[in-house]
């Protein structure tokens, strides 16, 4: 038997004040998503901005439905707005808050591991890094340097076809 460990590097700033400003400003416009979320039973709102690296960004909230699998979270409906836009532009970033009606979200928020896979699918797809940055709507904020640190043991089509 062999063991291995996974170890990465990620940023912490101690409130999104400390942020470069593009991130800042991306991170802002993660904050004004959540306002569109419609959230009416977890009562959980988020909001993700995904900036391309042609410089433009979408913004994209959860969308609850009744029937629960049904809804999206806000990370994959602004990746997939983005994508099917620029579909040939790569991902630079994604930011990424939210905001809850019972309690104070002071805690990082990570995408899911749904959000996950779908994210890594586009660091495959362009073969780079994206960088993630997420906060709760106080508090510290984390940036990760690629969706691979946040899922090192992905499930990659190398794994589908020989």
């Amino acid at each position: 038997m062999e063991t291995y460990t996974h170890t990465f590097n990620y940023h912490v700033f101690e409130t999104e004040l400390n942020l470069p400003l593009s991130d800042r400003k991306l991170f802002q416009k993660a904050k004004e998503a959540v306002k569109t979320s419609h959230a009416p039973y977890s009562k959980y709102h988020v909001g993700a901005a995904v900036r391309l690296s042609n410089g433009k960004i979408f913004t994209g909230s959860n969308q609850e439905n009744i029937s629960f699998p049904v809804g999206l979270c806000a990370e994959r409906v602004a990746v997939f707005a983005a994508m099917s836009v620029y579909p040939a532009v790569s991902i630079e970033s994604i930011a990424i808050t939210a905001v809850a009606d019972a309690f104070e979200v002071a805690e990082p928020v990570p995408p899911c591991g749904m959000c996950r896979q779908a994210i890594l699918e586009y660091e495959m797809k362009f073969n780079n890094a994206i960088r993630l940055i997420f906060g709760g709507n106080s508090g510290k904020v984390f940036i990760i340097e690629g969706m691979r640190n946040l899922l090192p043991l992905a499930f990659e089509e190398k794994g589908l076809v020989k």
